[in-house]
Formats: structure tokens, C-alpha cells, sequence
């Protein structure tokens, strides 16, 4: 797995290698707006996770996605270190949590 200086040079980087659409955090799933999609999280995988942190400020933290759903597509997924969380469900915070472990 690359290791990436910025969010912008990692999201640039996946584009390149077909990682094309862009995902939103719902509370039990995955939407994307291009394909107007949602996937749940037995319908995703997450190929690799990179976490970026702010140099000044804590609220830039981040951590991006690389996602493939079960039909092929692939994607970006940007979040906010957990700023979302409280408003998943416990199935989407365990998905997220294992992309970790990879």
C-alpha cells in the first residue's frame, strides 16, 4: 500500500488506479450520487484506509477509503475521524473499523 503526504495526493492517486466514484456515509449504508447507489456493508469492501492528521488543527483530521462494492464499482470514502459515528449504525462502525485491521 502507497503512503500518501496529503488527502489530495492519495484521492488523486486512487482516481488513477480506477477508484472513480465518490461515497457518502448514510447511517446504515453507503450512497453514491453518480451511480445512485447505496450499499450496505455486506455490499462493500474496504481495499485500503488512509488517515491523514492536521499539522494545526485537529479538525482536518481524515481518514480515506478505498471501497469496492460487491458489483465492481469503486470508489472514495472521506471521513472525518469519527465525526460521524454517533449517527452510524453499529454494522457500518464495525465495517469502517476493519478496514483498519487490514
Amino acid at each position: 500500500m502507497s503512503s500518501y503526504d496529503t488527502l489530495v495526493e492519495a484521492i488523486n492517486d486512487l482516481r488513477k488506479r480506477g477508484f472513480e466514484h465518490d461515497f457518502n456515509l448514510e447511517h446504515d449504508r453507503l450512497y453514491c450520487k453518480q451511480l445512485k447507489m447505496h450499499y450496505r456493508p455486506k455490499e462493500f469492501t474496504i481495499t485500503e484506509v488512509h488517515r491523514f492528521e492536521g499539522m494545526t488543527d485537529p479538525g482536518d483530521n481524515s481518514v480515506l477509503y478505498a471501497v469496492e462494492t460487491s458489483n465492481h464499482d469503486k470508489g472514495v470514502l472521506v471521513d472525518a475521524y469519527g465525526a460521524y459515528s454517533e449517527a452510524l449504525s453499529q454494522e457500518m462502525i464495525v465495517k469502517l473499523k476493519a478496514g483498519y485491521q487490514q
